[in-house]
């Protein structure tokens, strides 16, 4: 069992943490956010919680810790932890080729630019390493970047997505050529999509059942799900964009430091008619998951103890550290592998492990952590971290789409480290 503690207990300033409440508060008063929470574990407790706003700007109910959020690409780390907890049964090696299981992907080719059919055969087998680390030459149709993307988009290759199953997408994704040979760049992708298709195969086990028996249940996370329940719903919060001319977009027009300040919110998605709500086949190991603050930070826990929480454990202490060590080539960076930024994040000194973005070197990061934190977030702007030096995480929640609009992530990293005394 969690325990809740004080800051000071584990080494947190209290008055130093005032400062997240304000920013919060802030957040929410500038119409940046409608709501959002925080909460900090550190030294195997709870340590500190703040929530802000209200679940949509139009409820009463308040934004709190079982609000019920789209967490999108924070999906990726539980597939990947169920892909290893299948790889410690033995039913695949790392560099075994993504053919082996999925014989679509047998005769891949390489996009070489301009027109779509400009192709060649891939001179490299597609790994499931590539998979957990997007380096397999996959992409996302919402990139908008080439003709490649804009295949995914006219062929329906999309995560979440409302029509067929799981098995029929990633068929028709092998359809299409690669936007580069696999193991050159790290591109942000349905990669793990893919490999939740691939978890779906090695635990013979639909994705959403292997979650709740395999994660969900061990962990006691008993608001996540692919689809909301009945009684979930009204704790469901809403999803924002920022409203035009609000914001960054201010900045961008040369407006005020107040007018940039203030954001604007309109709905994207209420409660009442989100996709959420509806069953679905294509269960998106990349970003299907609902969640709440509570439910992520047992995960964290889970992730910060080496694979153990309460009693259930789902990974070794090996598999793990393992999962939280850079894996890209000679030991780069992201942004030696073609992505220099990504979101509103800068990617010099930081490498990506299995499952999620490992830090190197905070110096050349320019963000005041340690080597060996790990961390992603999703596109409503949620964000999560572990950091196994200082002996903390931490979880950011909030629905405003997309991630990039404020630097709210970096802010609040700051604000978690400043509060740390001891």
């Amino acid at each position: 069992m969690i325990e809740t503690v004080s800051p000071e207990t584990v080494g947190l300033c209290s008055d130093r943490l005032q400062r997240v409440t304000d920013w919060l508060e802030r957040q929410v008063d500038r119409e940046r956010l409608a709501g959002a929470s925080v909460l900090i574990g550190r030294r195997g407790h709870r340590a500190f919680t703040a929530c802000a706003g209200r679940r949509a700007l139009d409820a009463v109910a308040p934004f709190d810790t079982d609000t019920v959020v789209r967490i999108y690409s924070m999906t990726k780390p539980v597939t990947s932890i169920a892909a290893m907890m299948c790889y410690e049964r033995g039913c695949f090696a790392l560099d075994d080729p993504v053919s082996q299981y999925l014989p679509a992907f047998a005769e891949m080719t390489v996009w070489e630019g301009g027109e779509l059919a400009n192709v060649r055969p891939a001179r490299t087998a597609m790994t499931v390493k590539h998979l957990l680390t997007h380096t397999g030459g996959l992409t996302y149709g919402f990139m908008r970047a080439n003709a490649v993307d804009a295949a995914y988009r006219k062929c329906d290759i999309e995560f979440p997505g409302d029509g067929g199953t799981l098995a029929e997408m990633v068929d028709r994704l092998a359809t299409l050529p690669l936007i580069c040979e696999p193991g050159s760049g790290w591109n942000y992708s349905v990669s793990t999509d893919v490999l939740g298709r691939l978890v779906e195969i090695w635990s013979g086990m639909p994705l959403d059942r292997c979650f709740r028996e395999w994660i969900l249940e061990p962990l006691r996370m008993t608001d996540t799900a692919f689809t909301a329940r009945p009684e979930q719903i009204e704790r469901l919060a809403a999803c924002y964009v920022p409203a035009r001319g609000g914001g960054m977009a201010d900045v961008a027009a040369g407006g005020s430091t107040p007018q940039a300040e203030r954001g604007g919110l309109k709905l994207a998605e209420s409660a009442a008619d989100s996709r959420f709500l509806a069953p679905t086949q294509r269960f998106s190991g990349g970003g299907g998951l609902l969640s709440t603050l509570a439910d992520y930070a047992r995960f964290c826990q889970m992730l910060l103890n080496e694979g153990t929480l309460d009693g259930a454990r789902l990974l070794s202490p090996t598999t793990v550290r393992y999962m939280r060590s850079n894996q890209l080539p000679n030991g780069g960076d992201m942004a030696s592998m073609g992505q220099p930024v990504w979101s509103e994040t800068s990617y010099d000194g930081i490498g990506f492990g299995l499952g999620f973005a490992v830090v190197l070197d905070p110096i050349k990061a320019s963000i005041i952590t340690h080597p060996g934190e790990h961390h992603w977030g999703g596109a409503a702007s949620t964000f999560f971290w572990v950091d196994p030096q200082a002996d903390l995480y931490a979880v950011f929640l909030t629905q405003l789409m997309p991630s990039s609009t404020y630097p709210i992530r970096r802010e609040l990293r700051t604000l978690v480290y400043q509060s740390i005394i001891d």
